[in-house]
């Protein structure tokens, strides 16, 4: 006999008391069949899962190059946002130097922009550059190429 979960999920969801909460511009629902704005339970679901920073830091990446302008948005990416810090990697090093002197505006536009979001430092990095620890004639410990140079 297999199980139905999502028959189970239904019934214990029907059984429990649920609180509704209204605003003072909608209308209490008659019965709890009837549908109610997908808006308002989105917004519920939200506040009782805690998702509000992660749906800020969601949106700071999917719209970055809106946030910072195009321009910016075009040579540079954001990363990763680790603990408070925004990693952003430049397409070179000139721009990760002009972007390192524009970080207290970036960190305003941000803040401005995507409130929510637990950006408190910047962490900008240029391109990757090239490293010799791969291939098959690499030594494990060693420091590559660098020591044969004299």
């Amino acid at each position: 006999m297999t199980r139905d979960l999502a028959r189970e999920l239904y019934r214990i969801f029907r059984s429990q008391n649920r609180r509704t909460r209204f605003n003072e511009t909608e209308q209490p629902r008659e019965r709890m069949d009837d549908p109610q704005p997908l808006q308002n339970l989105l917004q519920d679901l939200t506040k009782s899962q805690e998702w509000r920073q992660g749906i800020a830091e969601g949106t700071l990446f999917s719209l970055w190059s809106e946030i910072v302008g195009p321009e910016i948005g075009s040579r540079a990416a954001p990363i990763s946002l680790l603990d408070g810090v925004l990693t952003i990697q430049t397409t070179s090093t000139a721009w990760a130097v002009q972007l390192k002197l524009m970080a207290p505006q970036l960190l305003s536009t941000i803040a401005s922009s995507a409130p929510g979001a637990l950006v408190e430092q910047l962490s900008i990095i240029g391109p990757n550059a090239p490293h010799w620890k791969k291939g098959v004639r690499s030594i494990k410990g060693a420091r590559g190429p660098r020591d044969t140079y004299g």
